[in-house]
């Protein structure tokens, strides 16, 4: 999913239709699981190393020859907290290279379309970056011959480059657009062109206008509820409430996710073990085809079971992949703790690298498992999933996988199979409820959403799951959270 958080819906039922709809939920599914910077590397814009695992998917790319675009490409680095790359040619440019209009090797290269002067390293992990600012001097009204190079050294489709240049007095004119053909698939933004004097704050207002800032600024794990989204440890972001497709297969589920994606819900859970990954691919790629979002717009999750799928977890991570048939994967999950949990998680990694999953977590993980599972592995989980509903509220676990920089999810949100009736009903809920004019339903889902915890609630009608996305209409005061954190029992209601 892009950084800009999706957008919802966010029309307001009438109470006395969402008290129906309380009643008819009781057949709804819901889910069970529910220094100098050096070509060889990438850093931080704080010159810190990124190393090989580095959860960044901005990344600042630039050439320069006099100082002027490393100034520039630092300030938009240290703004965006991005990594930063420096395009270092195999064979450095001289000051006598440099003396344009004489005939030398910077003339002799812009004036061949075909130069590509030589490249010394490359970028680790290009997969992980969503978006590359391109930064470069301008030399006789267009980009230097190696930024040609560089484009055609990586694959770009479907990224977003921003291009940026430095000069006294040209623009970026053409020299972007004539770039455009090295990469047409990437999504290409208008450029800007900068002096030598251009302040810090004058690249902040830019990357502001290019809607880049807020996510810059987010902070791993705080719930974003004017975009309805959660920034991650890996760097992307989540939505905070989603669509859960436990039990649901064929056209029902083909349809849920339909609908779901048409109310605006751009989170959808699955897992190996739902057996439906086929049918969400399916209508996911169904709903791009119509126009009705796009593949960055969507952020899919699915899991790995214990046993024999995570005895041989590169195969079955594979599996999951080519099932869902969406190019990437942005979230995995190891469904429970297994002996060769470890072992699974570690071939995550290694897909994460690849770049062919995004972020990687742990479902049915608690305190003790979670102390002895961490120090065992190198990427941290983005997120666990775990029971969650007012009967059931981890009121000990939540607190400590947050304080950890990971997102709590919440499968059973209201109540789980055979439960549903009761939860919705209860008077504390019911009365909420009634005093904001809205469902029982919504009432739970927004209690926690408060908690910090992201809910993906599930549902095979199309009313409901509309209706769950219209959480952010209303606000539970602090009585009315304590009032429902009281209803604790501490009452599971699935094994796991």
């Amino acid at each position: 999913m892009k950084r800009i958080g999706a957008i919802f819906l966010t029309l307001m039922l009438l109470f006395c239709l969402a008290a129906c709809s309380n009643e008819s939920r009781q057949s709804d599914v819901e889910t069970s699981s529910g220094n100098e910077n050096t070509a060889a590397d990438t850093e931080k814009g704080d010159d810190n190393m990124t190393g090989e695992t580095q959860a960044n998917n901005i990344l600042v790319v630039y050439f320069s020859a006099t100082g002027t675009t490393k100034q520039i490409a630092g300030y938009a680095a240290d703004i965006l907290n991005a990594d930063i790359y420096e395009i270092v040619p195999e064979d450095p440019y001289t000051d006598e290279d440099l003396d344009y209009y004489s005939g030398g090797r910077a003339d002799r290269e812009q004036d061949d379309p075909a130069a590509r002067p030589a490249i010394s390293g490359s970028v680790q992990n290009i997969e992980q970056y969503d978006t590359v600012l391109l930064g470069y001097p301008i030399w006789h009204g267009q980009a230097p011959r190696i930024i040609s190079t560089f484009l055609e050294s990586y694959n770009f489709d479907g990224k977003t480059i921003v291009p940026f240049c430095t000069s006294h007095s040209s623009g970026i004119g053409s020299s972007a657009a004539n770039l455009h053909s090295l990469a047409k698939n990437a999504n290409w933004l208008d450029g800007e062109r900068f002096s030598s004097d251009t302040t810090r704050e004058e690249v902040q207002a830019w990357l502001d206008s290019l809607g880049l800032i807020s996510n810059a600024a987010a902070e791993v794990g705080v719930f974003n509820f004017d975009t309805h989204t959660v920034l991650l440890n890996s760097g992307y972001e989540m939505p905070i409430n989603g669509l859960g497709t436990y039990s649901l297969h064929g056209d029902e589920c083909r349809n849920s996710v339909r609908w779901a994606l048409e109310s605006g819900v751009r989170l959808i859970d699955t897992a190996s073990a739902y057996g439906n990954e086929e049918e969400i691919g399916e209508a996911i790629r169904q709903a791009i085809d119509d126009g009705i979002v796009e593949r960055e717009d969507i952020f899919v999750i699915t899991k790995i079971y214990p046993g024999s799928e995570m005895a041989d977890p590169e195969t079955s991570i594979q599996a999951c992949l080519d099932r869902l048939n969406i190019g990437y994967v942005d979230m995995m999950l190891l469904h429970h703790p297994d002996t060769n949990d470890v072992k699974a998680y570690k071939a995550m990694e290694q897909f994460v690298k690849e770049g062919k999953i995004r972020s990687i977590g742990l479902s049915n993980w608690y305190v003790e498992e979670l102390t002895e599972f961490l120090p065992q592995v190198d990427i941290p989980p983005a997120l666990v999933q775990n029971e969650i509903h007012p009967y059931y509220q981890e009121n000990d676990v939540i607190p400590f996988i947050q304080e950890k920089g990971i997102v709590v999810q919440g499968w059973y949100p209201l109540g789980g199979r055979g439960h549903t009736a009761e939860l919705l009903g209860d008077p504390v809920i019911s009365e909420i409820a009634e005093a904001h004019g809205v469902s029982s339903a919504q009432v739970i889902l927004r209690w926690n959403l408060q908690k910090g915890v992201v809910v993906i609630p599930g549902s095979s009608n199309p009313d409901h799951i509309r209706e769950n996305t219209q959480l952010y209409h209303f606000e539970l005061t602090e009585d009315e959270m304590n009032r429902i954190n009281a209803l604790d029992r501490n009452e599971k209601h699935d094994w796991y």
